[in-house]
């Protein structure tokens, strides 16, 4: 595990400047290729829960709790936006 995948299952920093909008925190699935999960966060892979829909929160911390199992190690991707 690299340190900034590491640190992204670590923290949940409040986001710094407009850096969340390039980045995604992406959790693939395991078992269906090309399916995941992504979230908005800052370039060190910080997800600002309190910005996320309740919907979107449940989401990220079922895929935090489930690495390994259902989904991959989280990368930091850029946003195509």
């Amino acid at each position: 595990m690299s340190p900034s995948q590491f640190s992204a299952l670590q923290g949940d920093l409040p986001l710094r400047g407009q850096s969340r909008d390039r980045f995604l925190l992406r959790f693939e699935s395991l078992f269906h290729p090309g399916r995941g999960l992504s979230f908005p966060c800052d370039e060190f892979g910080h997800v600002a829960l309190d910005q996320l829909s309740d919907h979107a929160r449940e989401n990220y911390l079922f895929a935090r709790a489930v690495v390994g199992h259902e989904y991959a190690t989280p990368v930091i991707q850029r946003s195509d936006e």
